[in-house]
Order: C-alpha cells, then sequence, then structure tokens
C-alpha cells in the first residue's frame, strides 16, 4: 500500500456486511518463533501477510531458519542452526525487536539489531538487562534500546530474572519464547507496577504449550519455563480479533450490521474484549457457530472502560467515543504512550483537530463530543492511528487520513476491506 493521503468515506446508509479477516499477528509471530526454535519443519496456516510478520520471517532467515511460501499463502518453517553475523531490521515492529534477541543469544556470533527512527524511542531496557543476567552479552552503548549488538556464543545459561514489565506483556513473552532452550530454562517475575496486556502473556504461554514446552504460571506475575525440546507445530492462524474493531464500529455508527465468519469461541487475544466494548455502547451482539454479528442502534452510548488488558482498541474506541452521545472515559492505557507513537497524546491532538473534546489523564482520555468537522487526521506512523480515522471519517465528511499506507504493519489490504464493506453490500447470515 502506497504512503499517500486517503480521504476516509464518509456513508448515510447502514452498512450490512460479511467481513474476512485476515490472522492474527500477535500469533503469527509467536508461532515463527517457535516453529524457527522446533525439532523439525512446521507449518502455519493463513498466517497474516503484514510488514510486522514479514519482518520477523525475515529476522529468523537471518538466524538461518528458513521460512517458505506454500500452497495458499502457508508458511513453512524449516529450523535450522542458529547463526550469527547479521543484522535484523526491527522496523516498528515490538514483536521483532523484543522476540529475537533472546534467540539471537543462542546463535554462534553476534547479531546487530536496529529498526525506524521511531522503534529507537521504544523501551527496550527491561529486555536487555534481563538477557545480560541470564548470561548474554549485550552491547547498547548505555542506550538501553536500539541499536544494539547481542554476541551469541551458541548457548544461554538461563535461570532467574526479575524485570519490571510495566512497559509492555511482550517483556515477558520474548523471554518465554526462546527459554526452552536455555541450559537452566527460565524462570521471569514481573515487580513493578501492573502488568498491560496479560492476554499476551497467556497467548505465549498456551503457543508454548502447543509446541510441547512445559510452562508453570500458577503463581502471580511468575512464569517458569522448563527446558526442553521444542515441538513442530501444525496450526491455523486465528482471525486477527483486534482488526476486527474498526469493522464492527462501523455497525455502530452507521446503524448497520457487520458479521465476522470465524470468530472463535475462546481465544486469549486481548482484541476478543471489542465484543463487550461495542455491546457497552449500544449494539446487539450475537457470537455463534457462524461467527460474531454486530447490529447498531439508534445511537453510541458514552462509555466508562478500563482498556488495561485491551490497550491495542483504544484508538477505535476514542473515535466511536468521539461520536457517541454522552462522555466516555478510556482507562488503564498509561502504557500505549511507549509504542509506535504515544498514542495517547497523538489521540489528544487528532480529536481535539477536527472539534472533540478531549483531555489526557494520567491514564487515559475523557471524551466529551462535540459537533465534528473535517480536516487532516495525522497517523504518526500508526496503523491504529488509521483505523481510528476511518471510523471517524464515516460520520464526518473530510476526513483526510495521513500517510495511510502505515496501516501495512498489520493489515496491507485495509482500505480495499473497508471500501468492500461500505460498497460491496455483502448481506450477512445471521
Amino acid at each position: 500500500m502506497p504512503s499517500a493521503d486517503w480521504e476516509a468515506p464518509a456513508v448515510t446508509d447502514p452498512v450490512d456486511a460479511r467481513v474476512l479477516l485476515p490472522g492474527s499477528k500477535s500469533l503469527t509471530n509467536r508461532y515463527l518463533v517457535l516453529a524457527a526454535l522446533a525439532s523439525e519443519s512446521s507449518r502455519l496456516r493463513a498466517p497474516l501477510r503484514s510488514r510486522d510478520t514479514h519482518l520477523m520471517a525475515q529476522a529468523l532467515r537471518t538466524l538461518g531458519a528458513h521460512v517458505q511460501d506454500v500452497d495458499d499463502g502457508d508458511w513453512l518453517v524449516t529450523p535450522a542452526p542458529i547463526r550469527g553475523g547479521g543484522s535484523v531490521d526491527c522496523g516498528l515492529a515490538g514483536n521483532v525487536m523484543r522476540f529475537v534477541p533472546p534467540v539471537a543469544g543462542l546463535a554462534h556470533g553476534p547479531v546487530s539489531f536496529d529498526g525506524d527512527d521511531a522503534a529507537r524511542h521504544r523501551p527496550m531496557a527491561p529486555v536487555l538487562h534481563a538477557l545480560r543476567t541470564i548470561g548474554v552479552r549485550v552491547e547498547d552503548d548505555g542506550r538501553g534500546g536500539l541499536p544494539f549488538t547481542v554476541h551469541g556464543t551458541g548457548s544461554v545459561r538461563g535461570g532467574a530474572v526479575t524485570i519490571d514489565a510495566s512497559a509492555s506483556s511482550q517483556f515477558v513473552s520474548g523471554l518465554l519464547l526462546s527459554a526452552a532452550r536455555f541450559d537452566e530454562g527460565i524462570t521471569v517475575r514481573h515487580e513493578g507496577r501492573a502488568l498491560p496486556s496479560l492476554p499476551h502473556i497467556e497467548m505465549t504461554v498456551e503457543t508454548l504449550r502447543d509446541a510441547g514446552v512445559v510452562v508453570d504460571d500458577a503463581d502471580p506475575h511468575t512464569w517458569r519455563v522448563e527446558p526442553s525440546e521444542v515441538n513442530a507445530l501444525d496450526v491455523q492462524v486465528e482471525p486477527d480479533l483486534s482488526n476486527a474493531a474498526q469493522f464492527l464500529a462501523a455497525a455502530l455508527v452507521t446503524g448497520g450490521r457487520v458479521h465476522v465468519p470465524g470468530w472463535p469461541q475462546y481465544t486469549t487475544q486481548g482484541g476478543d474484549f471489542i465484543r463487550e466494548v461495542v455491546d457497552m455502547m449500544g449494539a446487539e451482539v450475537v457470537l455463534d457457530r457462524s461467527g460474531l454479528t454486530v447490529t447498531g442502534g439508534d445511537g453510541i452510548g458514552g462509555i466508562d472502560v478500563d482498556l488495561h488488558d485491551s490497550s491495542e482498541l483504544t484508538p477505535v474506541v476514542a473515535a466511536l467515543a468521539a461520536l457517541a452521545d454522552g462522555p466516555s472515559v478510556i482507562r488503564g492505557v498509561a502504557h500505549i504512550r511507549g509504542h509506535e507513537t504515544d498514542r495517547l497524546a497523538a489521540l489528544h491532538a487528532e480529536l481535539a483537530g477536527l472539534g472533540c473534546g478531549v483531555d489526557e489523564t494520567a491514564d487515559g482520555l475523557r471524551i466529551t463530543p462535540r459537533p465534528l468537522h473535517g480536516g487532516v487526521w495525522h497517523t504518526y506512523a500508526d496503523h491504529r492511528m488509521v483505523m481510528a480515522g476511518a471510523v471517524l471519517g464515516l460520520a464526518v465528511p473530510g476526513v483526510l487520513v495521513q500517510d495511510v499506507g502505515t496501516v501495512a504493519k498489520t493489515m496491507p489490504e485495509f482500505t480495499t476491506l473497508w471500501d468492500r464493506m461500505l460498497h460491496e453490500r455483502v448481506a450477512a447470515d445471521a
């Protein structure tokens, strides 16, 4: 998708659409790491193909794994001895910069890491500290972030480590994913403020168990991975539920209906919380064997919601709140200041720029709806900001989403799917 400005389509008729979602980025990247560490070849069926997952696949190729396209978009991953001497481009992908360095500790030789300019401002210090604690030499010139070099020796001692993961659950997940290959496994303890996005750690634990790895998570904020082989995987990647948020929001904004087939009855994806959010804001929500159907009503209700465990939903929920009948409060998301951009500051600036009443709080946003007008919606190289702009544009003519191409981070086909939802009028199976 080219990096260009895009006028978000405004509509007057209710949508009535069936939206097929691409695979989960979070699951795809976890499966890729485990497959690269496995004892035999793995097959990932219907993985997400996006900038972030291509960066992960290329990072693992740099370390020696073979990641091949097969059949209708599946990935076949064949592990190989982990090698050093290469450079990993993290882009702006938190998964790559936090999941791959522990793998690089197992390499024979140095592996350098860098990424986009904005990636150098994303927090990394807890991961680098943890690697040093378990016996890995890391050079970062004291920056505590990108760029840095991991000097692998072919093995990692492992052991116990205590970190503050309050800035990102990925700090924990990255250590756990490689730990079965460490000599002593690992015990990770979190000490600090509340852990964000805990479902993502639960997802990591579940994917490890899928690969035959023994994980003990019985004690709060403590995870123990035993040293063992990693079994090969043959998995179907779930749809990305966090990427459903903007499509389900369209049902609320237009008073229409959106059906998402294949919505799992059980999942560790934090994005599943969008079902509760749209229900609280006035939608009718039905989950059955055919999938999820969301139907909007006569308006959008204000909400007071804690998104601590599902913070990736914040931009789209904030857009819905700006179009609601009353004020809203979003809580528990202070940590998203360290995402692709400072999302709270970005949402404050852009919502205010379109006329919305909005205040930043210590851990979120307070949104007071006011009449909105068109204007440029800046995206700050953040895919979720593109999605929020699209939701606002449904009801506000003239919203020009800047740099729409940045949405390729997780959904390269976003504008195509959005237009199809609005114009093809495919009736949902209800």
